[in-house]
């Protein structure tokens, strides 16, 4: 099945679970993050935009009130619980394992979610498959989350739209998986559109569109897969979370989004040196996304690589998320010509991206290659995206 395109390898895994058709398959994309990392739980702004890298969900209703997911990209068996147990099972408490495998916590998580938003329906079976690449900093996970919740919300009625399921999702990975994650990923998931970035105050939610036009402007957008894996669940990224509560209470307000570049002098006296760090990069990262939005609408794309370069750094030397391999390849992308490039996603793994000419793909390609070979590390999955479409309903 693994050789079948995912939404028709969705479709036949529902077929081998139930033996008849889906009602319906619906899907929902990863996303790349082009600036704004580790802003969006402090209340920030993110530009996220979705990629092309879609997860399918082959639905079907059920005569009874249980709910039963499969997945082609895990060895586990199909999990099955009454639509009543999700109580019993979530919420997932700091720092303990969801009640079930991580890879079925996010649809069950939707399912329990939407239960306590009010939705309310019989039992369904849920066949799930993907070419979002997992841990690679992408979303798999919201592309999960979002998928299901676009389903659900169809098959129950639950009349809920795109940002709400967008915090639907969002529940299900803090709460269900114990992934202190923010917003981002969800609304990206839920509301991309093709060539546009989502320019969204994680505050408000409110969301607007950014045209890119990397094609227009004779770019292309380079995504390295450093293959090392990374979980939000686990401490690092609660940690980053911790300390910038820390600094927003030392400062004395809601959230870092409260804190301007002009009251760093005034943080730095009043902290350590590692929680300052991590409160410097979150007040510089807000700014530079304020200043990529409006760059991209004054002058395109080809202005925005210092934006992108200076955000890696303070993610390498502020809030200590990089890891060797996401800086050579930023390095060694930027070595062959990349206008701009940066680490994104959360961090400790993952992926990189870079702004490059596009006739250039191939040369970027191959040093960022050469480079990880040179330094001893596996092969990186390096490919294009172009911002894409968000949750759908397919068939």
């Amino acid at each position: 099945m693994t050789d079948l395109q995912p939404a028709h390898a969705a479709s036949v895994l529902f077929e081998q679970l139930t033996g008849h058709a889906p009602a319906g398959i619906w899907s929902a994309p990863g996303r790349v993050n082009l600036i704004g990392e580790h802003t969006d739980y402090n209340d920030g702004f993110v530009l996220p935009f979705a990629i092309p890298h879609r997860t399918y969900a082959a639905v079907g209703m059920r005569d009874d009130d249980r709910i039963r997911v499969a997945s082609t990209f895990a060895a586990d068996a199909p999990v099955e619980v009454a639509l009543a147990e999700l109580t019993t099972l979530f919420p997932t408490r700091a720092g303990e394992e969801p009640a079930v495998a991580e890879w079925a916590a996010y649809p069950l998580g939707v399912a329990w979610a939407l239960q306590l938003a009010g939705a309310a329906g019989a039992g369904v079976d849920i066949a799930i498959s993907s070419d979002v690449p997992v841990g690679a900093g992408l979303s798999s996970s919201a592309a999960i989350e979002s998928a299901t919740a676009s389903a659900l919300n169809d098959l129950w009625d639950a009349g809920l739209d795109r940002t709400a399921l967008a915090r639907i999702g969002r529940r299900s990975e803090n709460e269900a998986v114990g992934a202190p994650t923010g917003i981002m990923d969800q609304m990206a998931s839920m509301l991309g559109e093709p060539d546009a970035a989502i320019f969204l105050d994680c505050r408000t939610l409110d969301a607007n569109l950014v045209r890119v036009g990397v094609a227009e402007a004779g770019l292309a957008i380079l995504v390295m897969d450093t293959r090392v894996q990374h979980s939000h669940s686990t401490g690092g990224y609660r940690e980053r979370r911790d300390s910038c509560e820390h600094g927003a209470a030392i400062m004395g307000v809601p959230s870092l989004r409260d804190v301007s570049v002009d009251d760093l002098a005034r943080a730095e006296g009043l902290m350590d040196d590692v929680t300052f760090r991590r409160v410097r990069h979150v007040v510089t990262e807000n700014q530079r996304v304020l200043d990529t939005v409006s760059t991209l609408r004054e002058s395109g794309a080809r202005a925005i690589g210092d934006l992108l370069v200076a955000s890696h750094a303070s993610m390498r030397d502020d809030f200590e998320i990089s890891v060797p391999e996401l800086d050579t390849a930023v390095d060694a992308a930027l070595a062959a010509g990349a206008i701009g490039a940066r680490m994104t996603g959360g961090g400790f793994g993952g992926a990189a991206i870079a702004l490059v000419e596009e006739e250039s793909v191939p040369a970027v390609s191959d040093a960022v290659t050469a480079a990880f070979a040179a330094s001893g590390f596996a092969s990186p999955h390096i490919f294009t995206v172009t911002p894409a479409a968000g949750a759908r309903r397919d068939s």
